[in-house]
């Protein structure tokens, strides 16, 4: 045909590692005949449906990025004055190129190996610290979802922390409407009463406070009393509050504020349509063990220098599970990272510069549109201005979309007008012109201009303590220092631009540059997600494809692409599943039914929708234990709520008895959860939608390509199956406020979450067609498979499925290595970085195994490397326990082995320096070198400092101890 002449199948063999030969060398090895024999031996025949995928086929890149050019040629960008928590602001170009569009910072994940992951752990640490430093507060977490979620996340630390016995917390009425609405849907399954009210008018009982500092319309209070009043009767007191006022603000911290959070989005991140976007938290001391997300802490390494990592809560929901602070997974890292490089880039001196020019710009309006007859509400602000426009009003907002201005419509007489960094003189004399027109007066932008004398900032309320006062915020001198600066952290890491990263449950594949491309592109980064819906059609179209590809390969019915992470997404459906018992008058329904393998989330999300978790046992294969399953949904009878069961499961195999065990739940009453998470073992086989499952969430950020970005951003849709469409996720209304009948309110802060990566998942499908999609799940099976296959000799396979095989990931079992030798997991997985390798997912679904998981875009060679490196890791495993090499004292236990600890002058181990860096002769050629020795986790946790003092503060001797 002519179609064939078309490049329409060439990104396929381009995402997908092993080449036709390859892949038939590794089915020999596994010994079976093609890859559907193989799909046969591993997916159960009664759910198995390949090929069945009804979407088009596969399309050429420029084809693609052509197509979605002209759909988001669909969006209009208009100048947004609209404010609300979202603003316009300039990505330093540096920024732009050297972290947003580096494949070495957005293929990084979560460093929770942080030997080699101190590039991204110093990133934010600046982070934590610039949080710190603005908010006047003692500790911050390294990035929350956005300012929604944050403030609800806010409200669970103060009822934790508070010493009042009240349900109720108050929210102020001058919070931003779509925070009051995300607020009410956490609450909903706490037994948490949310009361929003006008602070000025006295507090109610109540076990904590949320403020907004500045309010959404522009005001500013002095908090200080009520502050001192809400302390005295036990509650906690939050502020929501805005990165760029306080550098001329009061921070929180210095008028008693507890708690603060906010959005750090107009630190140089794009608007996007809503998201990704960094949330931050800080708060006083007190609370810190109880503070959600994750935490970047000080420690040592075994050499007693210093070296950072994740501390705390890094790993919380696996240990406490219900009983856990958040179900926080993914947080928002590469947003956070670009946010604290924005206060490296500008410093203590280039932002208050930015914030004064916003605030005299407001002060300049405010002043000229007074002359024109219009009064502005309240004589304090920063950057907002309410106005009351009267019976003007209309005719100033067609005067504005006309000149392709928005403005914040906030009733049927008043406006409200939020200028920001990227406000122009000239824009302001645009925006005074449109004013002018609509009251039928004319503005003279031409006209002798005065600077007023004076911004809208109490003298009360200024800022006198200093701002950024670390030194790393005043080290960047010009681009050169910024450009090394970026580089040298990037250099500490091992990310997919460098190796592959066989995280098991994580899915770490590959991230085409293409995929990444439009994401950056204007009309996707500067919309604003309370614009005029006839101006985002680009981003409908987008939205509507995306979610019916998503339905179509998920065999669901609808879909609300509006979670930002994965446990949102779980929070979603649990949500679903409990508005839709709810209005069947089944309130007693409450229990959830999880299997001991599910992923600490789980539980962690059920509690949050107001489920109480009973655990299902696995058997000794590693299934879900039916007859244990059939005696808990006995037990709980008509209080069963739903299960929540990850497929395939956890333990990396397809369980036969899904079917049967989906049938046991709906005879019972409950509703079937069933975790996408390992989503990539399905596309184009089966549709979980099809065999049994009501409602399933999807990590974007692992099967279907978005970057993880060294811990976030994600995107966790949730998809239903009719019957519980009517509960996904309520959407704001361009006031941000959800409309009457809702059901279920939001769950994120924006109507559409992280809208602006959503182009990456819809090129990856449009890219590799149903073919392509198809064949990347064969080929993840048969890669963990080989890996499998392989290395079964040296290490035991924990659990297989029928005929022998695995999923598309397989578990190591390290326990009798340990219990013969003293060799853990730990120990291997850090000796991997010896060998060049980010270390598998490390004790988890099971303490003291290695879970591996390939994916379809590893080739050959990069696989028998990584086996060779396991391989060769047991053979030293071999001369510990054999007594040739010391328990103690070992390659292992050592590991990893930084440049400075082969570098002295006398060598005291009895292996040679050249077994420690070069185990392998391949070695020789881009070796890596971890910047730090094995990093003291203990240490970090009762020492615990997450901002950035001078080294020699905490660390008692910097210098290197011998080896």
């Amino acid at each position: 045909m002519l179609r064939e002449l078309d490049p329409h199948t060439d990104f396929i063999p381009r995402h997908i590692g092993p080449a036709a030969a390859d892949q038939a060398k590794m089915l020999s090895v596994i010994g079976v005949a093609d890859l559907h024999s193989l799909v046969q031996e591993v997916v159960p025949p009664s759910i198995l449906k390949r090929g069945a995928l009804k979407l088009p086929a596969s399309r050429s890149e420029a084809d693609a990025l052509a197509e979605l050019k002209e759909i988001s040629g669909r969006n209009q960008v208009f100048r947004n004055y609209i404010g609300q928590g979202y603003y316009g602001t300039h990505v330093p170009n540096v920024i732009l190129r050297n972290i947003l569009e580096n494949p070495a910072w957005y293929t990084a994940y979560t460093p929770y190996q942080p030997e080699i992951s101190q590039g991204r752990l110093e990133a934010l640490l600046n982070y934590q610290t610039m949080v710190v430093d603005l908010t006047g507060l003692d500790i911050a977490n390294a990035s929350l979802l956005d300012e929604g979620t944050a403030a609800a996340e806010a409200m669970g630390l103060a009822r934790r922390g508070s010493r009042s016995k009240s349900k109720v917390f108050f929210a102020s009425v001058h919070c931003h409407p779509q925070t009051l609405e995300v607020l009410r849907t956490r609450a909903v399954g706490l037994d948490i009463d949310v009361v929003v009210g006008d602070e000025a008018q006295g507090l109610p009982d109540c076990f904590g406070v949320l403020l907004q500092y500045p309010h959404s319309l522009g005001g500013i209070a002095d908090y200080r009393v009520l502050t001192e009043t809400a302390h005295a009767h036990g509650a906690v007191v939050t502020a929501a509050t805005d990165l760029l006022a306080l550098a001329l603000l009061v921070p929180p911290g210095e008028w008693g504020a507890d708690i603060a959070i906010g959005s750090a989005q107009r630190f140089g991140v794009p608007l996007g349509f809503g998201g990704p976007h960094a949330g931050f938290m800080a708060c006083k001391d007190a609370f810190k063990r109880n503070m959600p997300g994750r935490l970047v802490g000080v420690s040592k390494d075994s050499q007693g220098g210093p070296a950072l990592r994740l501390a705390l809560q890094t790993r919380e929901q696996h240990i406490r599970r219900e009983k856990a602070t958040s179900n926080i997974c993914t947080a928002q890292v590469l947003l956070a990272v670009m946010a604290g490089m924005y206060a490296v880039w500008h410093g203590p001196v280039g932002l208050k510069r930015i914030a004064e020019r916003v605030a005299y710009l407001t002060a300049f309006l405010g002043k000229s549109l007074g002359e024109l007859g219009i009064g502005t509400s309240g004589s304090a602000y920063f950057d907002t201005l309410l106005l009351d426009t009267g019976a003007h009003t209309s005719a100033i907002v067609q005067a504005a979309q006309a000149a392709c201005i928005n403005l914040r419509q906030v009733s049927a007489t008043s406006l409200a007008v939020s200028l920001d960094e990227t406000v122009t003189v000239a824009d302001v004399h645009a925006l005074l012109q449109v004013f002018a027109a609509g009251v039928g007066k004319s503005w003279d932008a031409a006209g002798q201009h005065q600077l007023p004398a004076d911004h809208g900032i109490p003298a009360a309320l200024l800022r006198a303590s200093p701002i950024l006062s670390h030194p790393v915020f005043s080290r960047v001198r010009s681009e050169t220092d910024m450009l090394r600066y970026l580089r040298g952290l990037a250099d500490k890491d091992l990310a997919l631009d460098r190796t592959m990263i066989p995280l098991g449950s994580c899915t770490m594949k590959l991230n085409a540059t293409a995929e990444m491309i439009p994401i950056t592109w204007p009309e996707f980064g500067a919309m604003h997600p309370f614009a005029p819906t006839s101006q985002s059609q680009g981003y409908k179209e987008l939205i509507d494809r995306l979610s019916a590809a998503l339905c179509e390969i998920t065999g669901y019915d609808s879909i609300s692409l509006q979670p930002n992470s994965g446990a949102q997404g779980e929070f979603a459906g649990l949500l679903a599943i409990r508005g839709y018992h709810q209005a069947s008058g089944q309130h007693q329904r409450n229990v959830c039914l999880i299997p001991a393998s599910a992923h600490g989330t789980n539980p962690a999300s059920a509690q949050m929708a107001g489920m109480d978790v009973v655990v299902v046992a696995s058997d000794e294969n590693g299934n879900v234990d039916v007859a244990d399953l059939k005696a808990k949904i006995a037990k709980v009878g008509d209080r069963l709520a739903a299960l929540m069961i990850t497929y395939p499961s956890t333990h990396g195999v397809f369980e036969l008895a899904i079917t049967e065990i989906c049938a046991l739940v709906h005879e019972a009453g409950g509703q079937v959860y069933l975790d996408g998470a390992n989503m990539n073992a399905m596309v184009g086989l089966a549709q979980p939608g099809k065999f049994g499952s009501d409602v399933s969430h999807l990590n974007l950020h692992k099967t279907f390509c978005i970057p993880h970005g060294g811990g976030g951003p994600g995107v966790g849709p949730v998809a239903v199956r009719s019957h519980l469409a009517p509960y996904l996720p309520g959407i704001v209304n361009e006031a941000g406020q959800l409309p009457s009948g809702a059901a279920v309110g939001p769950v994120s802060a924006a109507p559409f979450g992280s809208a602006s990566i959503l182009p990456i998942p819809y090129l990856y499908i449009t890219l590799m067609g149903s073919e392509g999609l198809l064949e990347a799940t064969e080929v993840a099976i048969l890669n963990a498979n080989y890996i499998a296959a392989r290395l079964q000799k040296h290490y035991p396979i924990l659990y297989a499925g029928r005929n022998g095989r695995v999923a598309h990931e397989c578990i190591l079992d390290i326990r009798p290595i340990k219990d013969s030798c003293g060799i853990s997991a730990e120990d291997i997985a850090k000796r991997l970085v010896d060998y060049g390798f980010h270390a598998p997912t490390m004790s988890f679904p099971v303490a003291g195994t290695l879970m591996v998981e390939p994916t379809e875009s590893e080739g050959l060679a990069e696989l028998d490397r990584f086996i060779d490196a396991m391989i060769a890791i047991r053979g030293e495993i071999d001369a510990v326990e054999k007594g040739l090499s010391d328990a103690q004292d070992n390659v292992l236990k050592n590991a990893p082995h930084t440049a400075q600890m082969l570098m002295v002058t006398e060598w005291h181990h009895d292996y040679t320096r050249e077994q420690a860096a070069y185990p392998l002769s391949s070695l020789r050629d881009g070796k890596y070198w971890p910047p730090v020795a094995r990093v003291d986790n203990a240490y970090g946790d009762r020492n615990l400092i997450c901002s950035c003092p001078p080294i020699e503060s905490y660390i008692e001797d910097a210098a290197a101890t011998p080896v």
